[in-house]
């Protein structure tokens, strides 16, 4: 089985003013800890809500110049047995670049192979015809 896993990372970015510019810092940085092994890893902004309310945050907390991020690294991981083990490959590989970075599995889903949906479509259009 295959699985695509989403893992968030709480990265700290220091001497910044805005969220944009943390963003953009903490997405950088955390490229360039994770090139030229992990390069199949995808790093986009993190969603956070309010736990009160539920609004929509940015994904930087910026104060006294310093920030904290919040970003999604999303991975595949192929032949696992459970999608227990995909979120545990996933944080030691991410983890083991990402030194003293929090991280948390948010998702872990099968991935459907190309192969399995054209047979899936093959089937469904012998049924009906």
């Amino acid at each position: 089985m295959d699985c695509r896993v989403v893992v968030e990372a709480a990265v700290p970015v220091y001497d910044v003013e805005t969220p944009d510019e943390a963003v953009r810092i903490a997405i950088s940085k955390t490229g360039e800890l994770l090139n030229p092994d992990l390069n199949y890893v995808e790093i986009s902004m993190g969603e956070r809500t309010c736990p009160h309310c539920g609004d929509d945050l940015d994904p930087a907390f910026v104060a006294a110049d310093e920030s904290l991020v919040a970003l999604e690294l999303e991975m595949s991981v192929f032949n696992v047995e459970r999608e227990e083990h995909a979120s545990r490959i996933a944080r030691k590989e991410i983890g083991q670049r990402l030194e003293n970075i929090p991280l948390e599995v948010l998702s872990v889903e099968e991935e459907v192979s190309e192969e399995e949906t054209e047979s899936g479509q093959s089937e469904g259009a012998a049924d009906g015809a």
